[in-house]
């Protein structure tokens, strides 16, 4: 049993917080000089949006609506978008941000206080760690890292440099979700033996597309950042990215973290699974793609307990109703999660139990967190004014360990076999091969570094 297992989850993050202040004198010298800003309650926040073209464009939409909340920054590599984005943002907060395509410009804005990072997922690690060093705190979208070394620098960073590293893991900001994880953790399902992460979502044929020539208004050079050089071709901008292992991590890891989040929560455990078996391909069309477009997955940890996950990508039925969602199982009845709505069943007649509309007839409605959205950003801002990260529903190592579970998956569906991990290490136990893909090479100068 994993020590995290005995524990509350607030003496959890403060133990976590004395290990990384315990790693040396020199982390400790570096937090105390670092020079920010201590907001009070009534300050205005000041945020650079890196990454606006959709996802980014939501969050700097969440972040207007949050009272002292500006948007002092726009920060994108391709200054396509920077007009009709700049004119939404002025309509939004009555003040036009100010727009920057390289981000160490941005993090050089003493008046910057916290960066919310939307980007394609192999800049999240090292936009992470540099925002810290600026002593700037993150909000990171999903996954929160693009390989396992790197999330865990991105842990390190924030705790040396002291700062509120949110993870985009929305749905442990929805009252009707924590309800629902509560109800499981009391035990009113019996003992939650299994755990399954859901993700039915169809997805076309990207085709194959020649290289060519870099548009005009595109910084290629810095939209690769750390990845290798490779020519230009639309195959990759300005979504598709997501299905090459340079720059994405599949569907298992572009929607899978949210899942995979509630699932490892529901079963309540922080520690990694030991066994991790993952098989998939990709089907039906003819393409560049790179990535699978259907995967399933099977975690087992050290007590027995399962967690599955499984990716369609292709044309499916619904599971129990179910396209993006979960389902628990115990031995008194299993549980159902499809957005903000649950269910339970119990007993051989899957008689109908408690279930999320019970919970919000009895629930204070003051203390619901709404939309996931605005839950979650104004759960960060919390944090961010009170200068306290032990405040975030979705604390970095929390997304860390749940990216980090969709690339264990990838990772043994890449290699065509089962792999044992050593959670505690995090490498993997006699297999050099595997450990081989735990991190990656990095172009000069967007290099993660190994001590932060």
């Amino acid at each position: 049993m994993s020590i995290q297992d005995s524990i509350s989850r607030r003496e959890f993050i403060h133990q976590s917080a004395r290990s990384a202040a315990g790693t040396g004198a020199a982390a400790i010298l570096a937090a105390s000089i670092l020079p920010h800003k201590v907001l009070g309650a009534n300050d205005r926040v000041n945020v650079a949006v890196m990454g606006i073209r959709s996802r980014g464009q939501a969050h700097y939409q969440e972040f207007c609506r949050i009272p002292g909340v500006r948007i002092k920054t726009l920060c994108d590599v391709d200054e396509r978008l920077f007009p009709e984005r700049v004119k939404e943002v002025a309509n939004l907060q009555g003040k036009a941000p100010q727009t920057e395509v390289d981000i160490r410009r941005v993090l050089e804005d003493k008046d910057i206080d916290a960066v919310s990072i939307a980007t394609a997922d192999h800049w999240h690690a090292l936009a992470t760690v540099w925002a810290c060093q600026a002593g700037k705190h993150v909000y990171v979208e999903k996954p929160t890292c693009h390989n396992i070394w790197e999330g865990r620098k991105m842990v390190e960073a924030a705790r040396r440099y002291r700062r509120v590293v949110a993870s985009g893991m929305q749905n442990r900001s929805i009252q009707a979700v924590r309800d629902a994880i509560q109800f499981l953790h009391d035990g009113k399902l019996g003992e939650i033996y299994m755990a399954k992460g859901l993700c039915f979502k169809p997805r076309d044929n990207i085709g194959r597309h020649p290289d060519g020539p870099v548009p005009s208004g595109l910084n290629w050079d810095l939209w690769l950042g750390p990845a290798q050089w490779r020519p230009y071709s639309d195959r990759y901008v300005h979504y598709n990215w997501h299905w090459f292992w340079d720059f994405g991590c599949t569907d298992l890891g572009n929607q899978g973290p949210h899942q995979m989040d509630i699932a490892r929560w529901g079963l309540n455990k922080r520690e990694y699974p030991r066994r991790i078996k993952c098989a998939g391909g990709f089907f039906a069309f003819d393409s560049d793609q790179e990535t699978p477009n259907t995967q399933s997955a099977l975690f087992e940890y050290a007590d027995g307990k399962i967690l599955a996950f499984e990716v369609r990508g292709l044309y499916t039925n619904a599971e129990n109703g179910i396209t993006i969602g979960n389902l628990f199982f115990g031995t008194d009845g299993w549980m159902h999660i499809d957005g903000a709505d649950w269910k339970t069943f119990y007993g051989r007649k899957n008689e109908p139990g408690p279930c999320s509309k019970d919970a919000a007839d009895s629930a204070d409605p003051s203390n619901l967190a709404g939309a996931a959205s605005e839950g979650h950003f104004g759960n960060f801002i919390d944090a961010v004014r009170a200068d306290d990260w032990t405040l975030l529903t979705a604390d970095i190592e929390e997304g860390h360990v749940s990216s980090s579970m969709c690339h264990l998956a990838n990772l043994s569906n890449r290699l065509g076999r089962e792999l044992v991990f050593n959670g505690r290490a995090e490498r993997f136990v006699n297999d050099g091969e595997a450990d081989s893909y735990l991190t990656r090479n990095y172009r000069y100068p967007f290099v993660v570094p190994e001590s932060v």
